[in-house]
């Protein structure tokens, strides 16, 4: 054994057998403590990466969930839309305007005998006359929003509006009393009539009146309807009618006016607006779907 002075450094490999155990076992403990660590290390490296995991996990099941959500939230939307389209929302009550003859505001066309009729664009009863102008056919679907959209049945809908030179029958031609009509739904909720595109007069958007009765019976008077509506028609097809040297007068009145001025669509007309199909050769057809809480 070596001599050494005192406050001499004795080297750490000659201080004895006590020390060298107390050194083990510090070590032994030390390794034990270092690898619980490690291992502490792992488990939270791994409670990390299954956190992350998890995290993931979640962020899929979030992404499943959400896709879900959206898909749900896309479907309930594509209802939305399928309703912004007329096919589960009520249409909006608008104005039956000055020239309804129903009744309500001179003259009644309801009462007058042929006034149930597909084909509106010759005048009836003791009238006589056509109406000229690029043919179209209207196709009108009433279902009942109450009921899942269920068609609606043996329900009448009165129909009427201006000629080509923007004028109404009754009134401003008062020998006249064509572009009017009754049609009662079939068992899928359609009506048709054949008539002619309208003109587009001064101040308004062209358009379109209807008024939709419970039935047959009821629709003599104006005071028995259960809606009074409007009818937009599409700018593409405008356009196209309008350019022709039948409807001259309607060409400018379109340049100044817009849906977004007219007083009657201006407040939304999402429902109202129709599909229109066709072109000047052969005419047009024009498709709405009116929903109304039957």
């Amino acid at each position: 054994m070596c001599q050494y002075h005192e406050g001499e450094e004795i080297p750490e490999h000659d201080r004895g057998l006590q020390h060298d155990l107390e050194t083990m076992k510090r070590r032994s403990l030390l390794g034990l403590l270092v690898k619980a660590g490690m291992t502490l290390g792992l488990v939270g490296c791994g409670s990390s990466s299954a956190g992350s995991s998890s995290s993931s996990l979640s962020s899929g099941s979030s992404g499943t969930t959400t896709t879900s959500s959206t898909t749900t939230t896309s479907t309930s939307t594509t209802t939305t839309t399928s309703a912004a389209g007329g096919a589960c929302s009520v249409i909006p009550s608008e104005t039956g305007g000055p020239y309804p003859a129903d009744g309500s505001n001179g003259p009644n066309a309801l009462t007058m005998s042929g006034i149930v009729r597909s084909d509106i664009r010759p005048s009836f009863a003791n009238y006589s006359g056509t109406a000229q102008g690029i043919p179209l056919t209207i196709n009108l679907t009433l279902v009942n929003v109450n009921a899942s959209c269920a068609a609606l049945a043996d329900y009448a809908i009165y129909l009427w509006h201006c000629d080509r030179d923007g004028l109404y029958s009754l009134y401003s031609i008062p020998t006249q009393n064509y572009l009017r009509g009754v049609q009662v739904t079939d068992s899928v909720g359609k009506v048709t009539f054949t008539s002619i595109f309208p003109a587009c007069y001064s101040g308004r958007w062209p358009h379109i009146h209807f008024e939709v009765y419970r039935n047959l019976a009821a629709a003599t008077s104006s005071a028995n309807n259960l809606k009074t509506s409007q009818i937009a028609l599409t700018s593409n097809a405008c356009n196209q009618v309008y350019a022709t040297s039948e409807y001259t007068t309607s060409r400018n009145n379109f340049t100044q006016v817009s849906l977004a001025s007219d007083n009657v669509f201006s407040d939304g007309y999402s429902l109202e607006i129709a599909e229109i199909t066709g072109d000047n050769t052969n005419g047009y057809v024009l498709n709405l779907e009116i929903g109304i809480a039957a």
